[in-house]
Parts: C-alpha cells; structure tokens; sequence
C-alpha cells in the first residue's frame, strides 16, 4: 500500500514541492513537476503518465472524484495543512483538493508517432509558457502527433504552460530540442523512410496564402519567436512560407494564434473527401476494390 504522511510545516519537502512551480532547473534535476486541477490531474492518469506523489488536503472530505483517484493511482500520498496547499495551489480563496507530482517524460522525438498524415507543430524559442501551452491544446484539438519546443525557450512544464494548455500536454507528445539541427535530422530520417515530409513557416511576408497551400501530406508547421519570428536557420530550411491573410489595424497574430490558424486549416484540409477515380483511373488501377472499377 502507497505510504501515507501528514506535513504541516514548510519543512524541506514541502520546499522542493515549491520550487517546482518556480524552478526550471529543479524541476529538471527532481525530474517531475507540479500538475494541479481536476482536469490536468485525471488526463495525466488517463494517458498514463507516472503519478510519484499525490498531495491531498488534510482533514477534508472527499470528493468521489479524488477518492477514486487515489484509489486508482499507487503514489505517495501526502496530507498537507490547508495554508500549505493553498501556496502550492496558486489559490487564495480555498485551497485545491489534490494536486499531483507528476514523472517529466524523456525529450526524445521517437515519442512522436509517424504516420502517412503526418502533422507536428516545431515551436522555434518561444518565450512565454502560457503560449506554449495554449499552442499544445491546439495542436491536440486538430490532430496534432506532438509538438517540438526548439533552441533556448519557456518551459513547457512550467504550470502556466500546463495551466493554459488544459490537460493537452499529457494527450500530446511535446519533445524539447537544443537546436533546429535534431528536428532536420530527424526530418531527413522520416524521408528516408519513404515520409515526405514538408517544412512549412508562417510569416506575414509568406509567399502563398495559408489556405492556398496543400497541408493534407506529411507537415511540420514552424512557428517563430512571440517577438523575433524564425530563425535565419529555419526561414532556409523551411520549404514554404505561408502568410495568414488578415484586415484591420492588426499586422500580425501572436505565435499561438498563428499556429492554431495554420492547424484549424490543416485539419480542414485533411476532412475534405477525396475525389472518386475517374474512369481511366478505374480502370488502370489494380489496387482498387473491385466495385469502384
């Protein structure tokens, strides 16, 4: 049976609990991070992501939902004192029900699931961690196979990525890289698998309009920087630049709007139905079922 402790100080646990919400490089070192919210909490047990600690509010009742959880889960449990729970909680008004320490993933791209219709979002720098998150719950909603965090960036488990990201972060792969260099290599790896992959960039200046350009293949969308855009090193490596055609005084999207315009369009494209054979190729075709010929 998970072993249970009761905390009622801010002893050296309790520390290391809170530096995760504020400490990139501990959270690295501990190698987990600090999930909180009902919804968070229940897709990271959902998609099976390791669950170390379950922190529970001492003397509380429970709801079923966190009573089932934590039947459900083999973690440590720890009972915190309400003021303790309310400061890693982030709420004045009441403290949570049940927060979870959570397992950080491997940073590898075989994470990412190759399939023919193929689509990742490669996130070049981005500095902010909510548009991180709000990106990952996107790129989940219109059929994303993961996310890739480039270069010097926000953490995307810091808990404003994971907040803004509403649960997505644990239904989508999202892989953190040092440079564009893995993610090209890893893209010439996929075309020697017979996956042609396409490098498409967004920029104002881009030389086709979105919806002009065919997203239904194999796609790695690049969103730049919130402020600088892409890299020189992607802008060459990119095989197409694609503008979003936008009225008003507005001049561009912020990074996530951007991506999640480029995704929406990209799962429009993919939901069209495909155009029945013509005759010739009816009949040219062997490997069609015999009732289309």
């Amino acid at each position: 049976m998970p072993r249970t402790l009761r905390i009622t100080t801010r002893n050296a646990a309790f520390q290391q609990w809170q530096a995760l919400l504020t400490n990139r490089t501990k959270r690295q070192r501990a190698g987990e991070f600090l999930v909180q919210g009902v919804r968070p909490i229940s897709l990271a047990v959902e998609h099976g992501w390791t669950i170390r600690t379950l922190l529970h509010l001492d003397g509380a009742p429970r709801s079923r939902w966190a009573a089932q959880l934590r039947e459900q889960v083999a973690a440590d449990r720890v009972a915190l004192a309400p003021e303790l729970m309310s400061e890693l909680a982030g709420k004045d008004e009441e403290p949570a029900e049940l927060l979870a320490v959570v397992e950080l993933p491997p940073d590898r791209l075989e994470r990412i699931p190759v399939g023919p219709d193929l689509l990742v979002v490669v996130f070049d720098r981005p500095a902010v961690p909510g548009n991180i998150g709000t990106l990952v719950r996107s790129a989940d909603a219109f059929g994303a196979a993961g996310l890739i965090v480039v270069g010097h960036a926000a953490d995307p488990y810091d808990p404003k990525a994971v907040r803004a990201s509403t649960g997505s972060l644990f239904a989508l792969p999202v892989v953190r890289v040092p440079s564009h260099r893995e993610v090209l290599d890893w893209a010439a790896g996929l075309r020697t698998r017979q996956v042609p992959v396409q490098l498409v960039g967004t920029d104002e200046a881009g030389e086709v309009d979105v919806a002009a350009h065919d997203l239904s293949g194999p796609t790695l969308v690049l969103i730049g920087n919130e402020t600088r855009g892409l890299s020189a090193a992607w802008r060459q490596a990119a095989d197409r630049m694609l503008r979003i055609p936008m009225t008003g005084a507005a001049s561009s999207l912020n990074a996530a709007g951007a991506g999640t315009v480029v995704l929406y369009e990209a799962a429009r494209q993919r939901s069209r139905p495909q155009p029945a054979p013509s005759p010739a190729q009816r009949a040219s075709d062997p490997e069609l079922p015999a009732q289309l010929r």
